[in-house]
């Protein structure tokens, strides 16, 4: 249990310096580059696409290691246990889709469980970011929008 709780806190460490590295050369780059807004938006969805992308195949070399060797628990049956397997459920757990058809056993389950939280709050950071992004890009464009009276 020691050892998948590690690797637990390992994970949500690297994981947040991932998103958060993304996200701000997102905000130390785009302005700099003389593109239309909705581009510099495609921009912002693909790099946090890539970013959540990166984190689940992170989530699931960690689950293939814990598993194929050091045995700290379960993922499906034995003999489909493979790291296509391993990214499947980190993408549907990371997600919080949670279709039931793979299932952890042993501490492996604590791992999953972090991954669930960590998503979420990753991917809620994302989408914050997007729209923070999307409304800047807007008033920097001019876009005949009427502006907020504070």
């Amino acid at each position: 249990m020691t050892l998948v709780a590690i690797s637990c806190v390992v994970l949500l460490v690297v994981t947040t310096v991932i998103h958060y590295e993304v996200l701000r050369l997102l905000s130390v780059g785009l302005p700099a580059f003389r593109m239309p807004a909705r581009a510099k938006l495609i921009v912002v969805i693909f790099s946090a696409f890539f970013a959540h992308a990166a984190e689940i195949f992170l989530y699931a070399v960690v689950i293939y290691v814990l598993v194929r060797y050091l045995g700290t628990g379960t993922l499906a049956e034995a003999s489909r246990f493979s790291l296509t397997q391993c990214l499947y459920f980190s993408a549907e757990t990371y997600s919080s889709l949670g279709y039931g058809d793979i299932v952890p056993g042993g501490d492996l389950r604590l791992l999953a469980g972090v991954e669930v939280l960590n998503g979420l709050l990753l991917i809620g950071w994302s989408a914050s970011y997007t729209y923070i992004a999307m409304e800047r890009f807007w008033n920097d464009a001019g876009d005949g929008r009427a502006k907020k009276v504070k």
